[in-house]
C-alpha cells in the first residue's frame, strides 16, 4: 500500500490540481470534498478559500490535497469542515472527500479519512458527522472503515445526491 500524507494547497500544487479538476470532469465524477473546485475557472481563485467562503456564506473549512508520497501524485482532496451550520449538521457533515477517478480502488480513500480524522482528534474534536448518498457504496464502506455509526436516514431535501436519502454517521475519536 502506497503511503499517503495531506498537504496544504499551494502554488507547487497548482498543474496537479487543475489536473484533478480535468480529470474530474472528464469522468463526470461529483466533486465532493473538492471545495468547490468545479465551479472556479483559475487555480488562484480557488486557493482564495476564506474569500469565497466568506462571500458565499459558507462554514470555514481547511482543505487538504492527499498526495501520495512515492511520486508526489495528488489522488485526491478532502474538505474538513471546522463549524456546523445547520445545513452541514443536516446534510453535509464535517467532511467531504474524492479520490480522482484514475486512483480509485486502491484504498486511498479509507486512509485519507484516517489522516482527516487524526486532525480532528488532534485538535480536540470528539466525534464528527460525515453523510453519504445510499448510492455512493465506497463512500459507506471508507466510512464505515473508519468506525462510523449509523445515526440516520433522511430525506436528502436539497437533492445532494442520487437516491433521495441521506445516511448520517458518527465517528467517535
Amino acid at each position: 500500500m502506497d503511503v499517503l500524507e495531506l498537504v496544504r494547497p499551494t502554488m507547487d500544487y497548482k498543474d496537479q490540481v487543475m489536473a484533478f479538476k480535468a480529470e474530474m470532469i472528464e469522468y463526470g465524477s461529483d466533486f465532493d470534498g473538492c471545495h468547490g473546485l468545479r465551479k472556479v475557472e483559475t487555480y488562484e481563485e480557488w486557493l482564495d478559500f476564506r474569500g469565497r467562503e466568506k462571500a458565499k456564506g459558507l462554514a470555514p473549512s481547511n482543505v487538504w490535497l492527499t498526495v501520495r508520497k512515492s511520486d508526489g501524485r495528488v489522488v485526491g482532496m478532502i474538505d474538513c469542515r471546522t463549524v456546523l451550520t445547520d445545513f452541514l449538521r443536516q446534510y453535509g457533515g464535517h467532511i467531504g472527500y474524492c479520490i480522482r477517478p484514475t486512483e480509485r480502488r486502491k484504498g486511498y480513500a479509507k486512509d485519507q479519512l484516517r489522516l482527516a480524522l487524526e486532525t480532528y482528534r488532534a485538535a480536540g474534536e470528539e466525534r464528527v458527522l460525515i453523510t453519504c448518498d445510499p448510492e455512493n457504496p465506497a463512500s459507506e464502506r471508507t466510512i464505515l472503515a473508519n468506525g462510523g455509526v449509523l445515526e440516520n436516514e433522511i430525506p436528502d431535501e436539497p437533492g445532494l445526491g442520487g437516491s433521495g436519502i441521506v445516511r448520517r454517521y458518527w465517528i467517535t475519536l
